[in-house]
């Protein structure tokens, strides 16, 4: 369940707050959060990538479609990628990456903050 709903907040994040703020703003978004919602350390990363990869592939997508400009295809081309639909892939896997990432930081320093328990022998 923490999974679906962090999945689903940071797609929200990265669509309505993506034109306002650089991607590492982005990024300390989704990892604080993680931090806030607290999933295990998978369902974070692949939480975390989903929602900034399908954020970024929606928007380049929906972008791409609505202007009909050529520009995709020309930075393609010019990038050696050859479609602008390739382009939109490279997008895709680079939020997913920088999404994953972002995410298991936040529950791996909410994890640092946790408290443990004292004086007791762990052989």
């Amino acid at each position: 369940m923490k999974f679906i709903l962090l999945t689903l907040v940071n797609i929200l994040l990265v669509v309505f707050l993506g034109p306002f703020v650089p991607f590492w703003g982005l990024m300390i978004g989704i990892g604080l959060l993680s931090f806030l919602i607290g999933p295990k350390g998978i369902g974070a990363f692949l939480g975390g990538a989903l929602g900034m990869g399908l954020g970024w592939v929606g928007i380049s997508t929906y972008l791409g479609l609505t202007s009909a400009s050529a520009l995709p295809d020309q930075m393609g081309e010019l990038m050696g990628l050859g479609s602008g639909m390739t382009l939109v892939g490279l997008v895709g896997v680079l939020g997913f990456l920088l999404g994953g990432f972002s995410g298991l930081t936040g529950v791996l320093f909410r994890n640092l903050l946790r408290p443990t328990e004292k004086n007791i022998y762990r052989g």
